[in-house]
């Protein structure tokens, strides 16, 4: 299964998720400009990455098909610090794996957490 879809570049909001250079990103802003004389209107995307906080801009025509990742928004519990990363259990399928640490979530083991899955790649987003 990819872990993508394909949409246009019309179809993006803020909020929405969308991968440029083969980064998932947040979308923060879409501007859009009027069709001119030889051309399709075109769009200006700037995202944030999920995991690495990058700023990313992405210019198009609207029509244009663009990748939105598939993040998956799942709860899990810390079992042990291992060093710069937290062993972690999914509260639904108790599968277990190691994600790094997020220095802007303080969590200890036992505690509940939320955490994003996205293109291999996981990232502990808050305390619950």
């Amino acid at each position: 299964m990819a872990d993508y879809m394909i949409a246009q570049v019309k179809d993006l909001k803020p909020g929405r998720y969308v991968i440029i250079d083969g980064i998932p990103c947040k979308v923060v802003d879409v501007q859009t400009s009027k069709p001119g004389k030889h051309g399709s209107a075109k769009a200006r995307v700037t995202a944030i990455g999920i995991f690495n906080g990058e700023k990313k801009q992405l210019l198009k025509p609207v029509d244009a098909e663009v990748h939105i990742p598939i993040v998956e928004k799942r709860v899990g519990q810390i079992l042990a610090d291992m060093g710069n990363q937290w062993q972690v259990m999914d509260m639904e399928t108790y599968e277990t794996f190691e994600a790094p640490k997020n220095p802007e979530v303080e969590v200890n083991p036992g505690d509940e957490v939320e955490y994003i899955k996205s293109m291999g790649q996981i990232k502990i987003m808050r305390k619950r």
